[in-house]
């Protein structure tokens, strides 16, 4: 069995997230390491290739403006990625998702089980998404993410590069039990800022310019669906999760069973699902052009 890494990152330093230990998170169970590396100004292609290891090979890649509405650009480059990928399983991780240690048997097992069920797609993880701090926990975003996914299958990055799919249809997949450690709205409130402008500029269409300055100003960070963080944190982390050097926002964290914000927030993000099946299945149930069947 041949197992390939990749990532996409761009500048990534500027923007603060923890790549170093999301790739090195990943190095002990991969045998090569792809990383597309966008054009950057602020030494993150460098501080890669300080990473002593002989498994990355990196593809030098220019991010087309056309492609910045939607996030499209992060599908596109991720796909360029996977594209350069030799193994029978490719596993993905974002620039800001770290894997813990203690789950790496679990997951050379999971991949070892499935490597001969043609019919499985790819392999499914948890999620711990942290806020502001690292021991504080939002559950209320996306629970579960395809991670792992078969080699040279058609399997293609969708969309915002969030999610997998294969010729429109949704993977099938098999969970692993494992979690991956989310760290993307965990920064100092200047870099948490700098990275929402961005993101603005490649969701919503504007010129991604990397060079401009960092917003000064103060991020207001949403914390009334979070709860308390008690488990542990990827050794990888520790020296990270030690020099943090700003004060998170003093809030009362409700456990998540009496958190009233929660429970609304999962009833309306369950109804816009619950929406979108409707809506597959009047499709499937009417003909085509939408009018309604007659009796016969």
């Amino acid at each position: 069995m041949f197992v390939s890494g990749f990532t996409i990152v761009r500048n990534a330093i500027r923007y603060d997230y923890p790549f170093t230990e999301s790739i090195r998170s990943l190095l002990p169970l991969v045998d090569e390491m792809v990383i597309a590396v966008g054009e950057c100004v602020d030494g993150t292609r460098e501080r890669i290739l300080s990473i002593d290891s002989s498994k990355i090979r990196i593809i030098d890649t220019i991010w087309d403006n056309e492609l910045t509405r939607g996030g499209l650009i992060l599908g596109q480059q991720t796909n360029l990625a996977l594209n350069a990928c030799t193994g029978d399983w490719c596993f993905y991780l974002q620039a800001d998702e770290v894997l813990h240690e203690r789950d790496y048997p679990r997951l050379k097992r999971a991949m070892r089980i499935n490597l001969n069920r043609p019919n499985i797609d790819g392999l499914s993880f948890r999620y711990h998404h942290f806020r502001a701090d690292y021991f504080i926990r939002d559950p209320l975003p996306y629970r579960r993410q395809v991670r792992i996914v078969r080699g040279r299958s058609g399997v293609r990055s969708h969309g915002d590069a969030c999610g997998f799919q294969v010729e429109s249809r949704k993977l099938r997949s098999r969970s692993t039990g494992a979690w991956v450690y989310h760290y993307g709205y965990v920064k100092p409130p200047s870099r948490m800022a700098a990275k929402m402008e961005y993101f603005l500029r490649i969701y919503d269409g504007y010129q991604v310019t990397p060079g401009e300055k960092l917003k000064a100003e103060d991020y207001e960070w949403d914390l009334r669906t979070c709860e308390p963080f008690g488990g542990s944190h990827p050794q990888i982390m520790q020296a990270r999760i030690a020099a943090m050097d700003w004060q998170a926002p003093s809030v009362h964290l409700t456990p998540r069973w009496r958190n009233h914000r929660f429970w609304s927030g999962l009833a309306q993000k369950n109804t816009r699902t619950f929406r979108r099946w409707a809506e597959v299945a009047r499709n499937l149930i009417l003909p085509q052009g939408g009018g309604q069947r007659k009796a016969s």
